[in-house]
């Protein structure tokens, strides 16, 4: 897989070493589920988008729950025409050129703008229904595909997508690593089984 191209300007090695560079995600605060997403796993996400021809140099990018940004900062070095990261917790902003952020929750996109949505949201764990919102607000905005990582026990992403008129299938599976930055964890690594999903409109 190091030899995989993403574009005019990176192949998948360097994106996950540039990814893994990143500033990393603050993680404090449990009631978002702050989880970060690994460089390695990101570029390998990134690098099946850009196969199956939903990431080029006209595709306009916005990560929802963006946390460091690791996915959208991705699309952006994958060659995105424009990337906007979208995030509740000001603390992981940081400068990163030729990308934008908006500050605040999800319902305050506006949904324009976008043609491919990426997001790894709130799994509920300690919310139920937390990543609701992520999925309407993706559901209902301009983009034409949509990716989501969510937990492989998720049966409710396919319904929800169907009841809003888009059809959808797991593309990629693999164990997520969720480091104890929380005092509830007992151990001092947990994995997940994760699935990522592709929903585009029918």
């Amino acid at each position: 897989m190091d030899f995989v191209s993403l574009g005019p300007f990176m192949r998948l090695r360097h994106l996950a070493m540039a990814l893994s560079n990143l500033p990393p995600h603050p993680h404090l605060d449990v009631s978002l589920e702050q989880y970060a997403t690994e460089g390695d796993f990101a570029a390998r996400w990134i690098a099946e988008i850009v196969q199956r021809g939903d990431l080029d140099e006209q595709t306009r990018v916005v990560d929802l729950g963006a946390g460091n940004g690791i996915l959208g900062i991705g699309c952006h070095l994958a060659g995105a025409a424009s990337t906007l990261l979208v995030e509740k917790d000001q603390r992981c902003q940081h400068d990163y050129e030729g990308v934008e952020w908006l500050i605040g929750d999800v319902h305050e996109w506006s949904g324009d703008d976008v043609d491919l949505i990426i997001m790894n949201p709130p799994w509920g764990a300690q919310i139920a229904m937390a990543d609701r919102p992520f999925l309407e607000a993706a559901f209902n905005s301009e983009a034409g595909v949509v990716y989501i990582l969510h937990s492989a026990k998720a049966t409710h992403i396919l319904p929800l997508a169907e009841s809003m008129g888009w059809k959808g299938e797991i593309v990629l599976g693999g164990a997520f690593r969720l480091p104890p930055q929380y005092e509830h964890h007992q151990s001092r690594e947990g994995v997940t089984d994760v699935s990522i999903w592709r929903l585009i409109r029918n």
